[in-house]
């Protein structure tokens, strides 16, 4: 049991990462990712949501939809868990740590239209994980997520002081540094 949830936390974070092999959650992923500190705290909040969401979305979907057997409703009722977790999210930031919440500023509510994040409680889903190792793929592609986020900010903060010809400035430069993160992490596939 723990060895296929190791191997299962590996694959969601590494092998089968969320934004650089699925390409989902790319609006935060390059919109966030301008300096370390901000990445860090959108990772942070996306790991709290994708995890709790997962496990919410566990619950309910065994208890409730399969129970009563409307699981053709899993998608709008995912939605609402999701979009009230970021709710939540919003509040305990806006009251507690101001400075993250300005600097997330509108992608913080743009959790809630992630795709990353109804994505993974889908996976769930579809790959019939059980609770546990449905929260354990959720935190484990959030932690995905996150390491490519504060990877590619660091990347870009050095990219400041670099002289980069005036056709790739800006977001191509992201681009193609996205590119070649993903290349890089094609390396991680032979680990399992």
């Amino acid at each position: 049991m723990i060895k296929s949830l190791i191997l299962l936390s590996l694959g969601s974070a590494l092998i089968n990462n969320v934004v650089l092999s699925q390409f989902l959650g790319l609006c935060p992923f390059l919109g966030v990712s301008k300096k370390v500190k901000t990445a860090l705290g959108m990772g942070g909040s996306v790991i709290f949501v994708i995890t709790l969401s997962s496990l919410v979305t566990g619950v309910i979907y065994e208890q409730l939809l399969k129970r009563f057997d409307i699981t053709y409703l899993k998608t709008i009722v995912f939605i609402l868990v999701i979009a009230a977790l970021v709710q939540f999210l919003e509040m305990f930031l806006k009251r507690y740590i101001p400075s993250l919440y300005k600097a997330l500023g509108v992608y913080l509510p743009l959790i809630t239209t992630n795709c990353a994040v109804l994505g993974v409680a889908l996976t769930n889903v579809t790959k019939e994980y059980n609770l546990l190792e449905g929260t354990v793929n959720g935190f484990s592609t959030a932690l995905g997520f996150a390491i490519s986020i504060v990877i590619l900010a660091g990347i870009r903060e050095r990219m400041q002081y670099n002289d980069i010809p005036k056709p790739f400035r800006g977001m191509p430069i992201v681009l193609i540094s996205a590119g070649l993160m993903a290349i890089a992490f094609c390396g991680f596939s032979g680990l399992i």
